[in-house]
């Protein structure tokens, strides 16, 4: 049986590409997007065309030919609320993502190109663990208004990796102990993971936590609804400048931390100012998910992207390591749990999930 999939994942200024061949890694290729290419677009669905000739320049460049797939996968998207598991990528999910009730981010390209492509090779899209589960606790829906009801959009596929693997390397089950899992990129997300449940997370994307890199987090409210009504912004802006346009990126026009290190090594006191205030929110959500599990924390899982940066890390470390043991695991772990998610359905070791079914 062909078992070749090709792997996407669509982060706000990169495309990581990659080929499986059932478990084995064959090939993985990031494409790094700059800026001024990403700025062009005011949302991140006008960016598929952009995205999707990338994609096909570079499997030809790989001397790969796209009707060799016997699968296309993608992280993604930002649909309703579901239970963790492998997909099908399906028209319901596709319009789902695109809607914007659920937030945007550029995951939904990822799986349009797929399921595009599936539909014609004429073959199946998946993918895995999308940034919306289920599992959040009633008290953690509650949000303050009636009209508005708390829901989870975040980096789901990366926490359940990196929790998994931290509980590996600790010769523990998952399922039986509670982690706080940090994923640190473009946006950053803080969960408690409670006995193999997200029971609360903050929403990543355009809702509440932190800053992040290109992330407003949560915005004084009164302050945020006077800027929607000052006639400046449309309502795409808006949701645009919190969400790819917010954040560190807002105060020090970039997102590269490679370069913001190397600013505050030079004396840069206004970046390294932004930085600290940075560390302080997000130790601020670190410890207040730390409540939801009772002060019964059993280690913090830093991950992402941000974990490779050893200032960052331990400025963190200095304000939060009383709570638990720091576990780090820089990066991501997606690609391959991608293609581990569609293998396990495909070996029938896990049921195939259908979207809307």
């Amino acid at each position: 049986m062909n078992k070749r999939m090709l792997i996407l994942n669509m982060g706000s200024t990169s495309t990581k590409i990659s080929v499986y061949d059932g478990y084995e890694k064959i090939w993985v290729e990031s494409i790094v997007h700059p800026r001024s290419d990403i700025e062009k677009y005011l949302k991140y669905q006008d960016q598929y065309e952009y995205r999707k000739e990338k994609v096909i320049k570079k499997v030809a460049q790989k001397g790969e030919k796209l009707e060799d797939f016997f699968a296309f996968v993608s992280r993604g998207g930002t649909i309703k609320p579901v239970s963790g598991g492998t997909y099908e990528i399906n028209q319901k999910m596709i319009d789902d993502s695109w809607c914007g009730l659920y937030g945007e981010h550029p995951c939904n390209i990822g799986a349009e190109i797929a399921y595009d492509l599936a539909k014609e090779y004429n073959v199946k899209a998946y993918t895995v663990d999308p940034p919306a589960c289920s599992e959040i606790c009633d008290e953690a829906k509650i949000s303050g208004l009636p009209e508005i009801e708390r829901y989870e959009s975040f980096q789901m596929l990366n926490h359940r990796a990196m929790a998994r693997k931290a509980c590996k390397d600790k010769n523990v089950n998952y399922e039986d102990v509670n982690l706080i899992v940090v994923h640190m990129g473009g946006g950053i997300s803080v969960a408690a993971h409670r006995k193999g449940k997200i029971i609360d997370v903050n929403n990543a994307l355009a809702g509440d936590g932190p800053m992040a890199m290109e992330r407003s987090g949560q915005l004084p409210t009164g302050d945020l609804i006077r800027l929607c009504y000052s006639g400046k912004y449309t309502e795409k802006e808006m949701i645009r400048k919190v969400n790819g346009r917010g954040g560190v990126v807002a105060y020090l026009n970039t997102t590269n931390a490679l370069e913001i290190e190397e600013r505050i090594k030079k004396g840069d006191e206004y970046a390294l100012k932004i930085i600290k205030a940075l560390v302080y929110q997000v130790s601020k959500e670190i410890g207040g998910i730390s409540t939801v599990l009772y002060g019964k924390v059993d280690g913090i899982v830093l991950t992402g992207g941000l974990a490779n940066w050893s200032r960052f890390v331990k400025m963190l470390k200095e304000r939060v390591s009383h709570l638990g043991e720091i576990l780090l695991y820089p990066g991501e772990n997606e690609m391959e749990s991608l293609a581990f998610g569609v293998m396990r359905c495909i070996e029938g070791s896990e049921k195939m999930k259908i979207y809307g079914g």
